[in-house]
Order: structure tokens, then C-alpha cells, then sequence
């Protein structure tokens, strides 16, 4: 596969990721709450969970930085790749807010992730959580078995369905610095932006350890 085509599809799929699943705030605030956050939750499962089975085989629909920061982090990705992995889906989520905003015109921050008030250190905490929880799980379903694989896009859509449901109304769930920063640029609301670049990078680097002394243990047993 040709690096230019990965890059490609990491840029669309990211564009796909942030203009369904954002949207699906933007158009809660048009439509005075009829998106529920349970809503919300569904669509950036489910836009996940179809963009593995779309894209999986072209890039490894990483569609967040964090996620290819750990995956060479964990030796599953080339370092050379990295960079131009993160460019293309920040590119692709900045356009993806810039057609919302020029679509619908500026709604409040355009689905960008911010901390309920008074609690921005708990939410860093939370979005660390959240982001490890997920990159466990997508490292050991794709270093699983050819059955673990083949389901992949269910169980790791699932998990971000669940994650966006629950914490949503608390720190908005991003668990992905691309999926923050597009919001952001195009609102330019900066004001916790720190939190959603470095919780999730944290995050997914913690569950790298984690994955490795789980397999471990599986082998030696």
C-alpha cells in the first residue's frame, strides 16, 4: 500500500469521524437537545466502527493521533509514518469543522471538548482513563486472534459508544487530540484544548505497558 493513499484515508476517514460525530453536537444545540447525549454516543460508535471495516485494510483506520503515537510506541508502526499519520487526520478534522461552521454557521464551540466547570483537572484525569481503557482494547483486538480481528470495528466502536455516552456531559469523551483540535481552530476556543491533546496521548502511552504485561502472561501461562 502506497504511504500517499494511507495518508489519504486517514485524512478522510478522520473528516468522516469528526463531521458525523461532532455534528451530532452541533445539531443538538440547533435542535434545543433532540441529539441526546446517549445519541451522540451512537454515531461516533458507530462512524468508528464502520470507518475499521472501510478503511482498516488501507491505513489501519487509526483516525487519532494518539492512537498511531501508540501504536509505534508499542513497535506496531512505523516511526517514519508517524508524522504524516497526525497531519492528515488533524487536516481532515479541521475541514470537517470549517464545512460544519460554514454549513451551519458558528454554534456555540462546534462540538469542541470542554471540562464542566470546576472540574478541569478531574476531566485531565478522566480523558487519561477513557483513552487508556480504549487503546487497551485496540491493541489486544488487533494483536488477538483472526476472530478478535474480524470483529474489531464492533468491539472497539463499542467501547467508544459507551466511553462518549457516560462521560460525554463531563469532559465531551474526546479521546482524540484530532477530534478536539478541528472544534477548536474553527470556534478558536482554546481554553482547555491542552487538556484534550495531552490527556489522550497519556492515555493511550499508559495502556502500551499494560497490553505488553497482559500477553506476557498469557504466553508464560
Amino acid at each position: 500500500m502506497r504511504p500517499t493513499s494511507q495518508y489519504a484515508a486517514e485524512a478522510i476517514g478522520t473528516f468522516i469521524l469528526v463531521f458525523a460525530g461532532t455534528g451530532a453536537v452541533v445539531f443538538g444545540d440547533i435542535t434545543d437537545g433532540q441529539v441526546t447525549p446517549l445519541g451522540i454516543g451512537l454515531v461516533f460508535g458507530l462512524v468508528v466502527m464502520a470507518l475499521i471495516y472501510t478503511l482498516g485494510d488501507v491505513s489501519g483506520a487509526h483516525i487519532n493521533p494518539a492512537v498511531t503515537i501508540a501504536f509505534w510506541a508499542a513497535g506496531k508502526f512505523p516511526g517514519r509514518q508517524v508524522a504524516p499519520y497526525i497531519v492528515s487526520q488533524c487536516a481532515g478534522a479541521t475541514m470537517a469543522s470549517a464545512v460544519l461552521r460554514a454549513l451551519f454557521g458558528l454554534h456555540k464551540n462546534m462540538g469542541a471538548t470542554l471540562p464542566i466547570e470546576g472540574l478541569v483537572y478531574q476531566c485531565l484525569i478522566l480523558e487519561t482513563i477513557l483513552t487508556f481503557i480504549l487503546m487497551f482494547v485496540i491493541l489486544n483486538i488487533a494483536t488477538g486472534s483472526s476472530e478478535q480481528v474480524t470483529i474489531a470495528g464492533i468491539v472497539i466502536g463499542g467501547v467508544i459508544a459507551l466511553e462518549a455516552t457516560f462521560a460525554g456531559p463531563i469532559s465531551g469523551a474526546s479521546m482524540n487530540p484530532a477530534r478536539s483540535l478541528g472544534p477548536a481552530l474553527v470556534s478558536w476556543n482554546f481554553s482547555s484544548l491542552w487538556i484534550y491533546l495531552l490527556a489522550p496521548t497519556l492515555g493511550a502511552l499508559l495502556a502500551v505497558p499494560a497490553w505488553r504485561g497482559v500477553r506476557l502472561a498469557k504466553r508464560v501461562h
